[in-house]
Order: C-alpha cells, then sequence, then structure tokens
C-alpha cells in the first residue's frame, strides 16, 4: 500500500521517525515535504499535497502532521473523498473508532502533544484497524461526500 505523507516545522522530526517505520512494514511512502526544516513554513502547503493524492488515488492512506494536528486535518478534509482524523494523544479508540466507522483515510498527528514513539504506535493500531463496512456507516459517509 502507498502512503503520503506531509508535515509542517512542527512535525517534521516526527515524519522522519514515521517514513523509515512506515517503510520496514513494506509500505510505499511518498514524502510530500518538506524535504528540509523550514522553521516558519506553512502547513497546508505540504499537507494539501497530500490530501490531494488521496483525494484522486484508490486504496492509498495518507499521514499529515503539525503542532497539534488540527489544522492539518481541516486543510485535508477541504478534498473530496477525504477523510481525516485527528489524534494528539488520549484514548486510542478514537484511532479505530475513526476506521471502523468513519473509513478515515488520513491520520492528523499532534506533534506538541505526543511522542515519535507514541506516533508510531498509533498509526500502526490506525493502519491495522479495517472500515467496518456496515450499512449504517456506508450511508452516512455517502451523506457527507453529497453535501
Amino acid at each position: 500500500m502507498k502512503i503520503y505523507i506531509g508535515s509542517d516545522h512542527a512535525g517534521f522530526e516526527m515524519k522522519r521517525g514515521l517514513i523509515p517505520f512506515l517503510e520496514e512494514w513494506g509500505f510505499e511512502v511518498i514524502d510530500c515535504g518538506p524535504l528540509e526544516y523550514v522553521h516558519d513554513d506553512d502547513y497546508p502547503d505540504h499537507v494539501s499535497k497530500v490530501a490531494k493524492h488521496v483525494s484522486k488515488e484508490i486504496g492509498v492512506m495518507g499521514i499529515v502532521i503539525g503542532w497539534s494536528g488540527q489544522g492539518e486535518a481541516i486543510v485535508a478534509n477541504r478534498f473530496p473523498e477525504v477523510r481525516c482524523a485527528v489524534f494528539y494523544g488520549g484514548s486510542k479508540h478514537i484511532l479505530t473508532l475513526s476506521r471502523e466507522h468513519n473509513d478515515a483515510n488520513i491520520l492528523s498527528l499532534g506533534a506538541h502533544f505526543i511522542t515519535t514513539q507514541e506516533a508510531k504506535q498509533a498509526v500502526e493500531l490506525w493502519l491495522k484497524t479495517n472500515f467496518t463496512g456496515e450499512e449504517r456507516h456506508v450511508r452516512r459517509i455517502k451523506k457527507i461526500e453529497n453535501l
């Protein structure tokens, strides 16, 4: 499976830690930037690249990383067919629900609130969790897409 990943300066180091972790798992990881640390870069520039790919390609996933993950999710969710969930610590149950019920295809991580090790655990759980495909969840996703 192909995973697109992007961040801003706040998520840059976490992204650098996640890429080899994902590659060791056998994923094809495409880095949408930044490719080097830039203190005052703007997260929409890199997150939009991830979301554009996930929006247009079938069967791919995305990971975006910023200070809180909130702004990154807002950007990603502006693209058709994208369902981006945020994780910045706390109950990991939100990770499984985002996949099982919402078929989330992008995970936004808050680098200020979790460590890279916690991010790896979150990403692993999120990627291992499948969409249930239950009719009620399919129906709700279709309603979202039709807005």
